[in-house]
């Protein structure tokens, strides 16, 4: 039997699970005003008069303010020169000002008028011209996008991922201190779900006692999970279907949590029971190309390089070659933070240089169709003397926590 896989109840697993929260501290204002004093000094450099923030993970990750995208337009224009004017329903601006971190100066627009129309106000009333570049944030719903350019069609506007992603890309000690946390919370939320598996357990068991332990961990609950059995493993995101365990089945789990908006992200897959020759071989591979991938991502190294080098630990054994099946179907890694996927991403042909504070899954899955798949995915971020794991990686299929490890 793999170890630390079954052996104990539901209620015994999460009896070994505490809060794991104290001593972390959210982002705080003087943070928020770092990065708004670097977006700043891009758009500057860039020519860009001003860049729209629009609901969500990029409004707060500059200004601190938490809201969720709609069908309404909420958001920021952040000039060059540091001024924040939000621009929201009249109806919202006291939810609004509540809110927010950072204060700006507050637009509103009543529901029977158009909020383009007041967009492009504020940006005349601040001396942009529509010869001047303004930049919409990426994530940006297209019909606020189409909007403002109906509104304003010589307006020059622009991708604003240039100051976005240039911004958030690279993390400060404090966004990798709280990622640091999140991953610890749950990797032991992977631990205790291996123990309480048994025969017959359907996934939705599996996936409901996951929410409850990383909620004793701390969290409000995950942020997203996968359980998967058998031959459903063999497909990366899931299948329609529950299924119950049976000896034998590869376990493939993914699951993260939140930690004042930072996500983990981490992955395990082992054996219930006994591992075969077969599934052993693949896992041992697929170990090996997470540690080659880990190897490659050096400072000033492209993504793309990383990709190729764990590619090439699979095409070696014989597996793909390129996406094709047996084999890795997909990217080696993404970029984490507020997003659970951001940029950058290890995938061929990207041409961007791994830079202090970019943080990454490392995640060659591999897939055999009919069979199993295979991911092990731990993160890892870069530093001065090169990448570090957040996660200590899976240590052997007969014992993937390490709990015999001498």
């Amino acid at each position: 039997m793999t170890l630390g896989v079954g052996g104990k109840t539901a209620a015994e697993a999460l009896a070994t699970l505490s809060d794991m929260t104290a001593g972390v501290q959210p982002i705080g204002i003087k943070e928020h005003q770092a990065r708004i004093q670097k977006a700043c000094s891009l758009m500057q450099q860039q020519g860009i008069a001003a860049i729209y923030l629009n609901a969500g993970t990029s409004l707060k990750y500059f200004t601190g303010t938490a809201w969720y995208a709609s069908e309404r337009l909420v958001g920021a224009l952040l000039t060059a020169t540091g001024e924040l004017h939000y621009l929201a329903p009249v109806f919202e601006l006291g939810t609004l000002k509540d809110y927010w971190l950072i204060e700006g100066q507050l637009h509103g627009w009543q529901e029977d008028e158009s909020p383009y129309a007041l967009f492009i106000s504020v940006l005349r009333k601040l001396g942009i011209s529509d010869t001047d570049k303004v930049g919409l944030d990426e994530n940006t719903a297209f019909f606020i996008a189409d909007g403002l350019k109906q509104q304003a069609p010589t307006q020059q506007f622009i991708n604003a991922s240039c100051i976005t992603a240039a911004c958030r890309q690279q993390k400060s000690a404090a966004e990798l201190a709280l990622m640091q946390r999140a991953m610890e919370m749950t990797l032991a939320v992977h631990q205790a779900t291996a123990s309480m598996l048994y025969e017959g357990i359907d996934t939705r068991e599996v996936e409901a006692f996951i929410a409850q332990a990383h909620q004793k961990v701390g969290a409000s609950g995950s942020y997203f999970v996968i359980v998967l059995f058998g031959v459903a493993s063999s497909f990366p995101h899931g299948v329609k279907e529950p299924q119950q365990l049976k000896k034998g089945d590869v376990v493939l789990i993914d699951t993260g949590c939140k930690l004042h908006e930072y996500i983990s992200d981490i992955t395990r897959t082992y054996v219930f029971g006994e591992p075969n020759e077969r599934q052993r071989h693949f896992w041992q591979l697929e170990k090996q190309a997470q540690a080659a991938a880990f190897a490659k991502a050096q400072l000033g190294t492209a993504c793309g390089a990383v990709d190729d080098a764990a590619r090439a630990v699979l095409t070696a054994a014989g597996l793909g070659p390129d996406y094709q099946l047996p084999g890795l179907p997909h990217r080696t890694g993404h970029g984490i933070g507020l997003d659970i996927h951001e940029w950058p991403y290890l995938v061929r042909g990207n041409k961007q240089p791994l830079l202090p504070g970019m943080c990454f899954s490392n995640e060659p899955m591999i897939c055999v169709p009919g069979e199993f798949g295979i991911r092990l995915e731990d993160h890892f971020y870069m530093t001065e003397q090169g990448p570090r794991w957040f996660t200590e990686p899976a240590y052997s299929i007969d014992d993937p926590f390490g709990l015999n490890r001498v």
